[in-house]
C-alpha cells in the first residue's frame, strides 16, 4: 500500500507546482487500473466513500412526501420534489438534466422509487446518481450527514477514474488523509489489490498532475 509520506510529498508538489490563483482550486485524484476485465460488470467500481476531512458542501435531494419531507426540511437538503414533481420533472427531459447534474445525491422514501425510475431513471441511473431508497420509519439526518461528508467514484467500464479529494484552501494533511481513505477503499475492491493498480496521480484544477504511486 502507498505510504503516506508518499502522498504528502506529491500533494506537496502538485500545490507547489500548480498556477498561482486568485480562487480557490480543487484537487482530484486520477486512479488507473490495470489487469481488470471492465466488460464483466462485477469488476467495476461504483463506490461512495466518506471522507475524513470534509471538502465542501455537497448538495443534496430527496424524493418523497409526507415524513420524509419533514426531515429533510430540518436536515437543511437542498432540493425536496413531491410525487407530482417527478413526474412533472420526466416529461421536461432538459430540467430533468439539470437537475441530475447539480445535485450530487439522491435520496426517496421507498414509495416513489416506482415514479423515480419510470420517469427520471434515464437522468439519473446514467450518472450513477439513482437515490438510496428510504424506509418510511428510517430516519434521514444521519443519512444527509454522512453523505455531505462523501464523494461518489465511478470506473464505468474504463480502467481509469478521478474524484475530487480537497482544495487548496484545505492543509496538505487533510487533503493526503482524503486520498489515503479513497485508494484504500479502492483497492479492497480490487480482485487482486494494490497489483490492480497502475498508476495514481494528484493534481489542482490548473495544475499538472503528480505521480502518487
Amino acid at each position: 500500500m502507498v505510504e503516506r509520506t508518499q502522498i504528502i510529498n506529491a500533494v506537496t508538489a502538485a500545490i507547489k507546482q500548480a498556477p498561482e490563483r486568485k480562487f480557490q482550486e480543487s484537487i482530484d485524484i486520477t486512479i488507473n487500473l490495470k489487469h481488470v476485465d471492465m466488460a464483466q460488470p462485477k469488476n467495476r467500481i461504483d463506490e461512495t466513500i466518506l471522507l475524513p476531512q470534509a471538502i465542501g458542501v455537497k448538495k443534496i435531494a430527496v424524493l418523497g412526501k409526507g415524513d420524509i419531507v419533514s426531515q429533510a426540511r430540518n436536515a437543511g437538503v437542498d432540493l425536496i420534489i413531491g410525487p407530482d414533481e417527478i413526474e412533472l420533472l420526466g416529461g421536461v427531459p432538459r430540467e430533468a438534466r439539470k437537475m441530475a447534474g447539480q445535485y450530487d445525491f439522491f435520496l426517496a422514501e421507498t414509495a416513489v422509487m416506482p415514479l423515480v425510475g419510470r420517469w427520471l431513471g434515464q437522468r439519473l441511473g446514467p450518472r450513477g446518481k439513482m437515490p438510496q431508497p428510504i424506509p418510511p420509519t428510517q430516519d434521514i439526518t444521519p443519512i444527509v450527514e454522512r453523505l455531505r461528508n462523501s464523494v461518489k467514484i465511478r470506473s464505468k467500464d474504463r480502467l481509469n477514474m478521478s474524484v475530487k479529494v480537497g482544495n487548496t484552501g484545505m492543509t496538505i494533511e487533510e487533503v493526503s488523509e482524503n486520498i489515503d481513505a479513497v485508494v484504500k477503499r479502492i483497492v479492497g475492491r480490487l480482485e487482486s489489490g494494490e497489483l490492480n493498480i497502475r498508476s495514481v496521480y494528484v493534481k489542482t484544477t490548473m495544475g499538472p498532475a503528480v505521480k502518487v504511486m
